[in-house]
């Protein structure tokens, strides 16, 4: 499970692009740490390239306030609460890490190394009330994450995001794909 990121325009160059493309399309993206129902900054399709948006992270759940926020990637076509918009409307989180607890409470950030690297997560959106809302999807964990948590979000590199936003092949098969080895440091805050 993913239950938080970041999202860090002043501390990450390509982060701040990404702001700067939401900001000029008309939305205010949250910046910093990122909790669930906050608007995002999240890429998907436009008209003839992809565009930076807003959304709210989640879709509404089955229960009165509940959120559900992430989408398992092993089942996201079996599951009608996300099977149409996983085929038909995918999307990026740009982030600059996440973060994950440990069985003993502990606070750990995740990234390619020590810096707030962009790190681009997977998901899907579709629109509740007419207001679009997203889930990033898990996957299994890998070395560096299994000691901590047993989901890790699924890692796309900048160069997959358009195949992942337009090819459906392609994210059907990526689906699978193993994930980068990523840094974890306890994270005090």
């Amino acid at each position: 499970m993913c239950g938080r990121f970041t999202f860090q325009p002043n501390d990450n160059d390509e982060i701040n692009k990404i702001y700067q493309l939401a900001v000029e399309n008309g939305y205010e993206p949250k910046t910093g740490e990122i909790f669930p129902t906050d608007q995002t900054a999240i890429v998907r399709s436009g008209t003839n390239q992809v565009q930076v948006v807003t959304m709210k992270w989640g879709f509404p759940g089955f229960k009165q306030g509940q959120n559900v926020i992430n989408a398992r990637s092993e089942t996201i076509m079996q599951k009608p609460m996300f099977a149409e918009s996983f085929m038909n409307r995918r999307c990026v989180y740009p982030t600059t890490g996440f973060f994950e607890w440990s069985d003993d409470k502990v606070k750990h950030r995740f990234n390619y190394g020590s810096d707030p690297e962009t790190l681009y997560i997977a998901g899907c959106y579709k629109n509740f009330d007419g207001e679009p809302h997203s889930v990033l999807l898990t996957t299994a964990p890998n070395d560096s994450m299994i000691k901590i948590h047993d989901r890790m979000p699924l890692i796309l590199q900048k160069t997959q995001i358009k195949s992942w936003i337009y090819d459906q092949k392609f994210a059907i098969e990526f689906l699978n794909s193993p994930m980068p080895m990523l840094e974890s440091v306890p994270f005090n805050n």
